[in-house]
């Protein structure tokens, strides 16, 4: 990736309280579930010693609890991949982030109880910070676990955070997903390990905008504002 340009900054206050929101609902759903067996607690003490079994969302965890987020400006090449879209047509990643709009893009999974919930209430806010522009730009959701996420629960998903017509999610083969993130230099392996990251180009043929960690609704603003304006 080409590197021009990189800044440091907290996220809002709003971003903050939706990360709080978050912590309490997953304290919740915790505190709902059954009991259970802590004998495995009692171990060795060079077992204790050792790091603790590994969090599945530990480095979600990490980035929950950080608030740096670092822009940078770089050029990817959209492959020909076949995705399916949510309402089962399938499509072609080129020629979806090419139709003449702005495209602001991100990766998720629907049972992501961390990362992906915050980054798509952000999604949602943009859109309503959007008004009257809303069709003028393209929202992309594109699932990093395709072989759970079927068009069904993309469109459950999606219903969660009130997704309009012109914020789409998107699945299909294993390998699909995997070539997408790799275009975009957010693939990580294990879909627990995925990071928060958003790609905004502000028109056809233009850089993309790599946002890393929790980018805000008037971010988002900001950088599609050159593509909104030249539309008008």
């Amino acid at each position: 990736m080409n590197d021009h340009s990189v800044r440091s900054r907290t996220v809002d206050r709003s971003v903050l309280a939706l990360a709080a929101v978050l912590t309490a609902t997953m304290a919740t759903a915790q505190d709902a579930m059954p009991p259970m067996d802590h004998s495995h607690h009692h171990m060795p003490a060079e077992a204790a010693a050792a790091p603790a079994a590994a969090d599945p969302h530990a480095a979600h965890h990490h980035m929950m609890a950080s608030t740096d987020v670092r822009r940078s400006v770089a050029n990817y090449a959209v492959p020909h991949l076949d995705l399916v879209r949510q309402d089962g047509a399938k499509v072609a990643l080129d020629k979806e982030l090419n139709d003449g709009r702005p495209v602001v893009l991100n990766f998720i999974f629907t049972t992501c109880t961390t990362i992906c919930p915050l980054s798509s209430q952000v999604f949602s806010l943009f859109q309503q910070k959007l008004g009257e522009d809303r069709s003028k730009v393209h929202l992309v959701s594109i699932s990093i676990d395709p072989e759970e996420d079927t068009p069904v629960r993309l469109r459950s998903y999606a219903a969660k955070f009130k997704a309009g017509a012109d914020w789409q999610h998107y699945t299909g083969s294993l390998q699909a997903s995997i070539a997408a993130q790799q275009a975009f230099d957010v693939y990580r392996g294990d879909k627990t390990n995925h990071t928060p990251v958003t790609l905004v180009r502000s028109a056809a043929g233009n850089s993309w905008v790599r946002i890393e960690g929790f980018a805000t609704a008037d971010d988002l603003l900001a950088e599609v504002r050159g593509g909104l304006t030249a539309s008008r």
